[in-house]
């Protein structure tokens, strides 16, 4: 345990004396007073991110929510110190060089004083963009809600289903959240909507069914025509985090799956739930979670969720993990013409702007956000309405997806 704690706290330390340098160079004309302010903040602070390695290493009781945050803390802080050093770092290897170099040819070039000042400020401005906009992250962009609408045509869609409207969210992850504020806002803009249906697409948790037992009221709200329809994210069997039995990790799932029932949502584990309109079908099938990535686990059964439903001709996947799409949905022998997934969040970090959007996650998910076609078929990948880790979004803004349904006739 010591052990485990030492290396974090050491590597902690290095980086804050490093970066602690540039602090001081940059701050040699202040006063006396306020150096000493200065520094004494500086230590303050790093003492307070050392504090939080040592609770999370005891796993000292706190609220899900408070852990979420001070881990989120220690990256605002971590973070631009690791940018700032970079540039002392590229100064420090540059003098290494040409000290050798001196010595090598006997040079007696004196240390410049005015370039280190230079680099330390020029550290010091990198460091306070990504300082900035983690901190707007977590108190703007984490909470501005955007309505995503997108109408999707399609050749064999039943004319009883003409129009037909979907409101979807993903991964509100309600374990993050202090209060029932920033769901209530979520609802009302959802409801505002009045979709048809409304698919909720996994991960209602971190990790514990507990997290989502102040918000049901709120999710008991979720009012659509055609009903509210919900799968399981990979968060949401506990998988992340110690049980003090397998007895215990199953009770908090079977809650899980109750809370989803009290909310009045029609959670699909494995099936299928059938609409008729006029005479037409449209099937809606869900799959528990299924990822590719080995060290997510393989629930979904796609074959025992399309069982019974074998004949309707148009069909709608809930899936949470996108890449199961490419793994096993879009050349099965069933064709499922739109897929609904979530998981990535977009990475909560990223460039999405019209016309052009780029996260991280993509060099892991194929499909990471938005619309995707293939062979006459469709994935949606909802960016997620909560999050997780860090709590903030930065550059990637929580998701209510808006989908009509047409005919490609009327085109």
């Amino acid at each position: 345990m010591m052990l485990r704690l030492l290396i974090p706290i050491g590597l902690l330390l290095l980086i804050d004396f490093y970066f602690f340098q540039i602090i001081r160079t940059a701050g040699h004309d202040l006063s006396v007073t306020r150096k000493e302010f200065l520094f004494a903040g500086y230590w303050l602070v790093s003492l307070l991110t050392i504090a939080i390695v040592i609770l999370s290493t005891f796993q000292v009781s706190l609220p899900n929510h408070v852990k979420y945050y001070l881990f989120s803390f220690m990256l605002v802080l971590l973070v631009p110190k690791l940018i700032g050093i970079l540039f002392l770092i590229g100064e420090d290897v540059f003098r290494l060089g040409k000290g050798i170099l001196g010595l090598l040819t006997q040079s007696d070039e004196p240390f410049i004083s005015d370039r280190r000042e230079f680099i330390s400020k020029a550290g010091l401005i990198a460091a306070t963009i990504p300082f900035a906009t983690m901190l707007y992250g977590m108190a703007r962009t984490a909470f501005n809600i955007q309505i995503r609408r997108k109408t999707v045509f399609y050749d064999d869609l039943p004319a009883a289903f003409e129009g037909l409207t979907i409101a979807q969210i993903s991964d509100m992850h309600s374990g993050s959240f202090s209060s029932s504020a920033f769901i209530s806002e979520a609802v009302n803009r959802i409801l505002e909507l009045k979709p048809d249906l409304i698919f909720f697409t996994g991960d209602l948790v971190n990790n514990e069914a507990a997290e989502a037992e102040p918000h049901i009221n709120e999710f008991k709200r979720l009012k659509a025509r055609l009903g509210v329809h919900s799968v399981l994210g990979n968060h949401d069997y506990g998988d992340y985090g110690p049980w003090p039995s397998a007895e215990a990790k199953t009770a908090n799932l079977n809650r899980l799956k109750e809370i989803h029932k009290e909310s009045g949502w029609n959670l699909l584990l494995n099936s299928n739930h059938v609409l008729e309109d006029d005479g037409e079908k449209l099937a809606i099938v869900g799959v528990e979670n299924w990822g590719a990535a080995r060290h997510f686990p393989k629930y979904g059964d796609l074959d025992k969720a399309v069982e019974g439903a074998e004949d309707v001709r148009f069909k709608i996947l809930l899936s949470h993990d996108p890449s199961h799409w490419d793994a096993k949905v879009k050349d099965h022998p069933q064709k499922f013409q739109l897929t609904l997934s979530g998981h990535t969040h977009g990475a909560q970090f990223g460039i999405d702007i019209p016309g052009f959007k780029w996260s991280p996650v993509q060099y892991l998910y194929k499909q990471w956000a938005g619309l995707y076609e293939e062979a006459g078929q469709n994935i949606y990948v909802n960016r997620g309405l909560g999050f997780i880790g860090y709590m903030g979004r930065i550059g990637i803004s929580p998701e209510i997806t808006l989908l009509e349904l047409k005919s490609s006739k009327n085109s």
